[in-house]
């Protein structure tokens, strides 16, 4: 019997890892047998990409938090349906660097639209569609602010609109996630994302194991 297709999503605030930490997954699980599609919201598709530029560069007041939240679930739709659901219908891992759960804790709780608000949109735009398992990075707001303004110095300071905004928006986006981690525990799982490299790639096999366990995949 085929194994079936897999959804597996990277959130967490600012310089949190997660790109580095999706890499890592992604080699694990070719080494045993998966074929693996590593993805990015905003993005992912090349409609979804066009978006993404929009969202990503400009002055941080370019959106108001309404517009935002629309354009982030125009990008979404595109992407859930052009690359994420036709590579579970071929059995492959989906490995997504954020998803849904960023724009309840961006829109939701950084910009304060409510988390009510953007699970409506989620509901409306891809029927509520969620990953088999979301891994939320966690780290100090500062922490993560300085890892993300040394990758942006070293890599490309256009896509940092987001990094722009005020520490008290950051320290928003943190609390959500954990909020959005307490309310789904089943889902959910929080990464301590302090520590260098390797001892988190191995609290993230460590996890991605037993959750496998669990649900006998």
């Amino acid at each position: 019997m085929d194994k079936p297709g897999l959804f597996i999503s990277f959130e967490g605030g600012e310089g949190s890892g997660k790109s580095t930490q999706i890499r890592c997954l992604e080699n694990w699980f070719r080494e045993n047998g998966r074929d693996v599609v590593v993805t990015r919201e905003p993005g992912g598709s090349p409609g979804a990409e066009e978006i993404r530029t929009l969202l990503l560069t400009g002055d941080p007041g370019r959106w108001d938090a309404v517009t935002e939240a629309l354009l982030m679930f125009a990008s979404r739709r595109d992407h859930v349906e052009r690359t994420i659901r036709p590579a579970l219908a071929d059995g492959k891992v989906v490995l997504c660097d954020r998803f849904a759960d960023s724009s309840v804790a961006y829109q939701g709780y950084g910009h304060g639209l409510g988390a009510d608000y953007i699970r409506n949109l989620w509901a409306l735009a891809i029927d509520g569609f969620k990953p088999d398992l979301t891994l939320m990075f966690d780290l100090p707001v500062e922490v993560g602010l300085e890892r993300a303004g040394a990758r942006f110095a070293n890599v490309s300071a256009a896509e940092d609109r987001f990094e722009r905004m005020g520490i008290e928006f950051h320290q928003r986006l943190r609390d959500g996630f954990r909020e959005i981690a307490a309310s789904e525990p089943e889902r959910c799982r929080i990464i301590d994302a302090q520590g260098d490299v390797k001892a988190v790639t191995e609290r993230v096999i460590a996890t991605v194991q037993e959750c496998l366990a669990g649900q006998g995949v």
